[in-house]
Parts: C-alpha cells; structure tokens; sequence
C-alpha cells in the first residue's frame, strides 16, 4: 500500500534572471553603429496547482527541492535571452500553505487553484536599454536578478462533506466500507486506520463524500495517540458524526462517556464547535449492544443529537442514516455562501514613505537598507568600473549620498547594501548636500574679502576722508584690492584731490 504523507517541508527555487548583454554594433562602412545588447529573460516560476487527480503529497516528501529553470542572457544585434519555464507542482485539493515563519501564504480549495510560491528573478537590461543622454554607448550591462529561494509547509486538509470520528476499534472503516467503494484496512485491533480515507456515498438525496478519520483516545488534542495528526482533516468537513461503539468489552467505557471523551478532544482542538453533529450506535446486530442502544438512545436525544442504530454486518439502519445524512449535508451547502471569486490584491506604496534607510552602525559604518538599493546591487557586475559608475549615479539620484552626509559620514566611511560592503567616496553633490545655494562647505573657511571689505579696508589704513565719494575714475578697484592685500601703490591716489 502507498505511504499516505499530509504534510511535507518543501525547498523550492525560483530560476534566475539573465544577464544583459553588453555589444557593440560592428557592420562594414559603418564605424558608428552603436549599442546593440539585448536583456536577458526572466526567470522562471515555481507554482502550486490543485490538480483532483492528486490525493497525496507523497511525491514531495521523496522529492522535496524543486527548481525552476533560469532566463537565459541577452544577445547581441538586440536579441532578449528567453524566459525561463515555470515549474508546475500538482498538489492535492485542501492543501495548506505555511511559510517559514509560521504564517498562512495560502489555502488552495478547488481544482485549478494556483499559487506562486516563488518568484522568478527578473532579466537585465542590455547596454542597448541602458542609453541616455549621458551615455551614448555604455560599456556595461546590467545582470539578472536572483530567483526567490524560500522553504514552505505543505498540509494536506481533506475536503469532505462528513468525517467519522470515535474511538480506535468503533466500526468506522467498516461504515466507510459499506456505504461506499472505499477498501480500508479492517481489522479487530486498535488503530488499524493509519491514514484518513475518503468516500462517495451515493444516497437518495444527492451524493456527498464521507472521510474515515484514524481514532481519538483521550488526549489527541494534546499529540496522545494518531488524533494530532490528522484532526486537521474534519477542520473543513460540513457535518461530523459520532461513531460509538455499543459491544465494547473494555472496562469503564460506554456510548455515553465515549462521546463525552471525543468532544473534550474535539473542543480542545478548536475550531469545531459550531459544526452539526449525528451520533451512530454501530454493532447492533449484537444482542447486548442492542439493548445498551435502546437504553442511552433517550438520553443522547435529550442533548439535542439525532441518533441512528446501525449494524454494518447486517447493514441494518444504514439507509435511513444515509438519507439523513444527505439531507443534512445538501441544507449545509444551501446555507454556505457562495464561493467568492479571487480577488486581485493591489499593495500600492504609502504616501511618504522612504524607500530606503540608512542606519549608523557606529565607528564610520553605516547600512543601507531598502528593496531598490538591494536591488540595484545585485545587478551591478563591479568587475566593471563603468557599472560601478552606473550604480553609484543612481544611489545618488535616489538620495543615498545626501542622507550619509545628514548622517555624518565623511569620505572612506563603510557602507554595506546586502551583500556588498565598500568604502564610501562622496560626489560633489554629496558634499555641498545642506548648504546654501551657492556656497560650498569645503571653502567656508575662506578669508578671501568682498570688494566693499576691500575698499573699507583701504581706507582705514589710510585715513582717507570721503572715501566713499570717489568715483569710479579716481579709484582703481584691482590696485585697492591689492592694497588690501599689503601691495599697494602711491601713485595710485593723489593726495591733492
């Protein structure tokens, strides 16, 4: 028999970007011809796609890494490198998706749902794509992004209408066995059923699916017995019924305390609370178990249960149970709202908010942080010093080199952006970063004079009388400044006038 798995950790890698392409055009008569890289292709995909032909996650559990393939580098003579092929994981109908951090990603219910567990990587441009007024030909292309690489957990919840729950031994694969063409293993020990089973009834009233889920004992909730593990298989059924066994020999046990027990266990798993219930008196076609039937059956109605006496070897009781049940499950399915469609799920960035941050690590070291910046690393090849160039204009036009400065962070300081740590050497731009238009930081201590400090200077020195009314033609500015200076002649003035 195969191994049933319903829960599996999977490691899945999305394909790379491509390279960009760095060419030149080179044609006969024609010296100019100009850039003529092409981008590279995007990665490829990694998706989920419920597929109803699929039960198990038992291929994953032997195969746990899955990667997709990696877009293939630009050309030149402006040809893109091709996409890389997305890679399709059939799962089966029910599956939860959990990331690393324990957070719900996605519950894929209903064939054909499809989820992107990881994202491609997107291809670089080409130095054909990377012309501006700038650069007319760079040299230098940019490189394909890196394919997302995470590790998720798939579970497998089971998608039926009725689940069977009670204690190991009660007669549950046997019912499953009978009213559909489910073949458990049955046998008379405990824990036969090592894994859920589902089945199709067919009854009067429509036909629904009915799932035989291994038995509770008392503290399944807390990982006693097999009940951990698989109570998340009746999370999603519509009614649960209450298999009691009435010709058990074991000492202490009866329908009523049964029940008790695997509501305890059902109430403290949670989440179960307002699902209808049945209850199923099963072995009955022993004499004893009929009369403790005819017995407890008042007083399970008295809790509001609605309760069936049924024999699955004389198959007695089977078929008004059916029908019942039938009933219950079509009123359910009227009473669920309809499934809405999926929604496309926009997350535009706030207003104001900053797209990158730096942060003071202390002694001269700062990190940036921030997806652009992060970005624009990766697809920097710094073997090439025009794409060092190329990185360093656009951290600057962001505003990178303005908030080190705000930040105090002089020339050689170390920055790292993710994986890249270098030493800082500021631009123009960065210097002057906070002063006034048309100052500059680097010659504010200057004692260099304004042409009026000249020619109050002068005059002082000399004593000079009326200074301020000489005219242009007496007064030569270049030989007061130099007289400002310390080097000044006399003939430049006469003392008469």
């Amino acid at each position: 028999m195969a191994q049933y798995i319903d829960r599996v950790v999977l490691h899945v890698s999305a394909g790379n970007g491509g390279n960009g392409c760095a060419s030149i055009h080179r044609e006969k008569f024609k010296p100019l011809g100009g850039p003529d890289g092409g981008n590279g292709g995007r990665g490829g995909d990694v998706r989920l796609v419920v597929d109803p032909n699929v039960s198990t996650l038992l291929d994953f559990h032997y195969r746990p890494h899955a990667k997709a393939t990696s877009g293939q580098p630009g050309q030149g003579s402006h040809k893109n490198g091709g996409d890389g092929d997305d890679l399709i994981l059939r799962v089966p109908d029910g599956t939860v998706v959990i990331g690393d951090d324990g957070e719900q990603l996605a519950d894929l219910i209903g064939d054909g749902t499809t989820f992107v567990v990881a994202q491609g990587g997107k291809g670089g441009l080409g130095n054909a794509a990377l012309v501006g007024p700038r650069r007319k030909a760079p040299g230098f292309a940019l490189l394909g992004e890196p394919g997302e690489v995470r590790d998720v957990t798939l579970e497998l919840k089971s998608v039926a209408d009725v689940a069977l729950v009670g204690f190991p031994s009660a007669g549950k694969s046997s019912l499953i066995s009978v009213v559909s063409a489910a073949k458990p293993k049955v046998a008379d020990y405990p824990f036969t059923t090592l894994r859920p089973h589902l089945g199709v009834v067919d009854s009067d009233t429509g036909p629904f699916t009915i799932a035989d889920v291994p038995g509770l004992i008392p503290g399944a909730s807390s990982g006693k017995g097999l009940g951990l593990e698989f109570l998340r298989h009746i999370e999603r059924c519509a009614v649960l019924v209450h298999v009691l066994d009435c010709a058990t020999l074991e000492p202490g046990r009866d329908p009523i305390s049964d029940l008790d027990v695997i509501e305890a266990e059902l109430a403290a798993y949670g989440g179960l609370e307002d699902k209808p219930r049945l209850v199923v008196l099963n072995k009955v076609d022993v004499p004893d178990a009929k009369d403790l039937a005819d017995l407890v059956t008042p007083d399970l109605e008295a809790r509001g249960l609605t309760v069936f006496a049924i024999s699955t070897i004389t198959r007695s009781g089977l078929t008004p149970m059916l029908r019942h049940l039938g009933s219950v499950v079509r009123q359910v399915r009227a009473e669920r709202p309809p499934a809405a469609p999926p929604r496309i799920v926009l997350r535009p960035k706030a207003v104001g908010e900053k797209e990158f941050e730096v942060v003071d690590l202390g002694d001269q070291a700062y990190e940036v942080k921030g997806a652009k910046p992060l970005r624009w690393v990766r697809q920097t090849d710094f073997s090439n010093d025009e794409a060092i160039g190329f990185l360093a204009d656009r951290l600057a036009k962001l505003g990178v080199e303005d908030e080190l400065a705000k930040h105090g962070a002089f020339a050689g300081a170390e920055v790292t952006i993710g994986p890249v740590t270098f030493d800082w050497e500021p631009t123009l731009g960065a210097i002057t970063a906070g002063a006034p238009r048309g100052t500059d930081v680097r010659i504010d201590d200057s004692v260099r004079l304004t042409r009026a400090e000249r020619d109050q200077r002068y005059a002082e020195r000399h004593d000079l009388d009326g200074f301020d009314a000489l005219d242009d033609d007496a007064l030569d500015h270049d030989a007061v400044g130099d007289a400002a200076d310390g080097d000044f002649d006399d003939e430049v003035f006469d003392d008469e006038d």
